[in-house]
């Protein structure tokens, strides 16, 4: 009988056959002694499935119906996958060996941990920490996020600086190590999302009910990043913009989001005019159009009406001050130099 917890890494993948030839080798050749590897494809148009059947037979493939996002499309997967621990992978990770063990290690050790990732490295540059989620996610006073390593468009060398495991505020989607029963407990992903934040916003929720989330750099991998929709993509500017006013108008508590979100809806707009003054209509186009999806969404948007009861006045790796301000009129760009720990 095996005495380790189940674990099930779960790749959504559209259209990325390309990365799944690169990167599933390494994935395959993982250490961990109780594990699967599903892939759950988002109805790609390109030869992902038939790749994975000659190839991979070995694999568990679930059919999305349709393109669901992020958000949906793995609700949508996990309910037929059982195990105690989900690694919800992007298709353009490489992982490095051993980066199971650490992390289900002191997840084990805590049973309040919720969600944790590994220390999250560029592919292309591989002493350089990553976007989307470098060392572990912050989010400041105005929810904007932010991660140790990675400030704004700054992603910061690794030399180590940041090598211990703590308590985060975030833990990225790129390799999101998640307790499958507090998922489900959470409701998993909010769908209207689509995709981009959704796994700030969980964590966020898990808080809210009294869970930890973690970061634990003993553990490592290498995310190429862009992978479906790349930086700048309009998109990927509409989705981040709206779904973090969403996120903010769903956690924050009351007495905060009434002069928190009209000014963070300001500040976008300066921003939107920023970019257009400076010839960038497609990003302005798509800012607009975030803050008008955004009011849409709060007069008829489906809710969740399941929010956690919020347990803590203070959540834990949250910045008190701008890091806009610090980042762009003081000129401080790495996470050290705004935030000593």
């Amino acid at each position: 009988m095996n005495s380790l917890p189940s674990v099930a890494v779960v790749i959504l993948n559209w259209n990325g056959k390309n990365f799944l030839e690169k990167f599933l080798p390494s994935v395959m050749s993982s250490s961990y002694k109780n594990l699967s590897v599903i892939v759950a494809d988002n109805a790609s148009d390109d030869d992902s499935v038939s790749f994975l059947q000659k190839y991979y037979p070995q694999i568990k493939i679930i059919l999305n119906k349709n393109n669901e996002g992020f958000a949906k499309g793995y609700n949508s997967a996990l309910k037929s996958v059982s195990a105690d621990y989900y690694i919800l992978l992007n298709s353009d990770v490489q992982v490095t060996e051993g980066w199971i063990e650490p992390v289900i290690s002191i997840m084990e050790t805590d049973k309040k941990i919720a969600a944790c990732q590994p220390k999250i490295l560029s592919f292309e540059n591989k002493n350089q920490f990553e976007y989307a989620g470098a060392c572990g996610g912050f989010i400041d006073t105005l929810c904007y996020p932010f991660t140790r390593g990675r400030i704004f468009e700054t992603c910061e060398t690794d030399n180590g600086q940041y090598n211990n495991p703590m308590q985060i505020f975030w833990a990225t989607g790129a390799a999101l190590f998640v307790r499958a029963t507090i998922f489900y407990e959470m409701n998993g992903f909010d769908e209207y999302f689509f995709a981009h934040q959704e796994e700030i916003d969980l964590c966020w929720r898990m808080q809210r009910a009294g869970y930890k989330i973690y970061v634990e750099p003993k553990s490592k991998v290498y995310h190429v990043g862009g992978g479906t929709l790349p930086m700048g993509n309009r998109k990927k500017v509409f989705f981040n913009f709206r779904n973090n006013l969403v996120m903010m108008s769903k956690n924050l508590p009351v007495a905060e989001k009434i002069w928190k979100i009209p000014l963070r809806i300001f500040l976008d707009a300066v921003a939107a005019f920023r970019f257009l003054i400076e010839g960038d209509f497609p990003t302005f186009i798509s800012i607009a159009s975030a803050q008008m999806h955004f009011i849409e969404w709060i007069f008829v948007g489906k809710k969740n009406k399941k929010l956690p009861k919020l347990y803590l006045k203070k959540m834990p790796a949250t910045y008190d001050g701008s890091i806009a301000w610090q980042y762009f009129i003081k000129k401080k760009k790495t996470f050290s130099e705004i935030i000593s720990l």
